[in-house]
């Protein structure tokens, strides 16, 4: 386990003060409210707190574990905060449960929490020897060594294909599908080591990151459905923004940064047929994007915190309800 606690978190946030900037417009004022959708240890929430000293916050996560850090960390401010343990696809429920119709504010900062990646015996992290485990949510009955126990070849392929961009998904795939006979893959080291040894050395040599990286990446995103949820998850924080309310989003892989750029650009395009005189306000665009194209972090920013390196950030701001 890790050491992090409320009062001395590990966890920087990423972003914060161009997050705040951006939300800021959106949250001065009486009655506001702002969903941190994935809330992890708290760190957004609590500067944001602080800083709009009548905000009410609704925190969501599914790890009950960073939930309950954030409560701790996040009690100074009574009644202000609002926590739901629920997946981020679960905006609209979550908001219903608490009676809140429309919200003026919405923050994802998308991927695997920094406390997740510090609990070894999470076995999110391919440098660190632990159980294959990967949930998000330690209640979900789908682990990373299931899926390399029970998936096929073609299925192994295909996530080490579609959600790590993996070149040698299929030699990956077929050495697991071959080894598990013998006995099954149950460590984070077990499958480095089979990972490191069906790479050939030329391959090695010119990649410049670790030979299990993007494997990891994809069984992780497979276990906890990732990109699924946040196909469902950009659409119903939209619809939960009031006029006016704005949406940020963080993320930090190409294929998470690809949903919500097509969202985001889907609803700030108008819909009034090629050629219409007139554009209808049925027609005209739901959003307006506050930054043009993805943002990244800068110099001083990576330098500070290293885990802002592959940040791309995303906001728009709610034009009109959807038709």
């Amino acid at each position: 386990m890790s050491d992090i606690t409320p009062d001395n978190p590990r966890h920087v946030p990423v972003l914060l003060e161009r997050t705040v900037e951006l939300l800021a417009p959106a949250l001065a004022g009486t009655d506001r409210v702002l969903v941190d959708a994935t809330l992890g240890l708290g760190g957004h929430a609590e500067a944001f707190l602080e800083r709009f000293p009548e905000l009410v916050l609704v925190g969501l996560d599914r790890d009950p574990e960073a939930l309950r850090l954030s409560a701790e960390r996040l009690a100074r401010f009574g009644d202000r905060v609002r926590l739901v343990h629920t997946v981020y696809d679960g905006i609209r429920g979550a908001l219903d449960g608490l009676g809140i119709a429309r919200v003026a504010g919405i923050l994802f900062d998308l991927g695997v929490s920094s406390m997740q990646l510090d609990e070894t015996d999470r076995g999110f992290a391919y440098s660190r020897d632990a159980p294959l485990d990967m949930r998000m949510d330690p209640g979900s009955p789908l682990t990373a060594a299931r899926i390399l126990a029970d998936y096929d070849e073609a299925a192994l392929r295909r996530i080490f294909t579609q959600y790590g961009e993996e070149r040698l998904a299929s030699r990956y795939a077929r050495r697991i599908v071959e080894r598990r006979v013998a006995a099954p893959l149950t460590t984070s080291a077990e499958l480095v080591a089979l990972l490191i040894e069906a790479t050939p050395a030329a391959v090695q040599r010119e990649r410049s990151g670790h030979p299990a990286k993007r494997v990891f990446q994809a069984l992780r995103i497979e276990v906890n459905q990732e990109l699924v949820v946040l196909e469902r998850a950009v659409p119903a924080a939209v619809d939960a923004l009031a006029v006016g309310g704005r949406i940020v989003v963080l993320a930090y892989q190409s294929l998470e940064d690809r949903i919500v750029k097509r969202e985001l650009q889907r609803r700030s395009t108008s819909t009034a047929p090629r050629g219409l005189p007139v554009e209808l306000p049925e027609h005209r665009p739901e959003l307006r994007l506050l930054v043009r194209g993805a943002e990244l972090a800068s110099d001083e920013e990576r330098a500070r915190n290293p885990r802002s390196a592959p940040v791309r950030l995303r906001a728009a701001e709610k034009l009109r309800e959807a038709a």
